[in-house]
């Protein structure tokens, strides 16, 4: 489901989901109400919706989907030009699952999609991991292993550091993407991790993306590792479909960007 009060924002998104995901339903909407009334008749397995419809909030549109859908669990994702500002201020509410920056196009928009209801069967990329718990270490490599990806597993930022400084010293990133936890044992936390790569390193987001995990609820905190240069959090205790989603799709972006920097 698509809810957009632009008739030329649905007719591209429509157009480039066909193309990209052969034999999907869409159902175009351009105002919540619209939106409400095809979901109270069948099952759909992914909203997107703009934050401001012509009737209502997007949020006022996902809580009445989470207290009213017959669906276990619906996907919602905010597509949005400022969502960056709303992360920020926190003020994207728990109803909704990600979000989405306008700014990076509706090829990249389907790309996203794609990852929710049709996961390609492997993203691959090498990921540094920074965990210093062994059990939660464990589980979410295998979860990333099973995915195809190429996990670099180390219990603290200093470890990381030297990775990143060997690398760098022979031309090379060291890691296609950082996983990090926020709170570790060691002298330096993920957020000290976040400064270095940003600042010391120089990489940007879009150069080598960061997911910090972490466990805490409060808005202070979780807006400072995003202007730390946190590409996006993942909230503990991780869930497998959602943790591979946000790697691949952050994965798929920075090699794109990539490219067109080489090109």
């Amino acid at each position: 489901m698509v809810v957009d009060g632009s008739k030329v924002v649905r007719k591209i998104i429509d157009q480039l989901l066909h193309q990209d995901l052969p034999g999907v339903t869409v159902l175009a909407c351009s105002t919540g109400e619209e939106a409400m009334a095809h979901l109270a008749e069948g099952v759909v397995d992914l909203v997107t919706m703009a934050l401001r419809l012509p009737d209502m909030d997007g949020m006022e549109l996902a809580r009445h989907i989470r207290e009213n859908s017959p669906q276990a669990y619906i996907p919602i994702v905010v597509v949005s030009g400022d969502v960056q500002e709303r992360l920020m201020n926190r003020d994207l509410s728990v109803d909704i699952t990600d979000y989405f920056d306008k700014s990076l196009g509706p090829q990249a928009l389907s790309t996203f999609i794609r990852g929710y209801i049709r996961p390609e069967g492997q993203v691959p990329g090498d990921v540094l991991y920074v965990e210093d718990s062994r059990v939660v270490a464990v589980a979410t490599r295998r979860m990333m292993e099973k995915h195809g990806l190429t996990v670099n597993h180390v219990v603290s930022v200093e470890d990381a550091i030297e990775i990143l400084d060997k690398a760098q010293d022979e031309g090379r990133l060291g890691a296609d993407i950082i996983l990090t936890d926020v709170y570790l044992k060691g002298g330096l936390t993920g957020g000290d991790l976040l400064e270095v790569v940003r600042g010391r390193f120089g990489y940007s987001k879009g150069t080598l993306p960061i997911l910090v995990m972490t466990g805490d609820d409060n808005a202070s905190n979780q807006t400072a590792l995003l202007r730390a240069g946190a590409n996006d959090l993942v909230q503990k205790p991780t869930e497998e479909r959602l943790l591979i989603t946000k790697l691949g799709f952050q994965l798929r972006v920075a090699r794109a960007l990539r490219a067109q920097a080489g090109a």
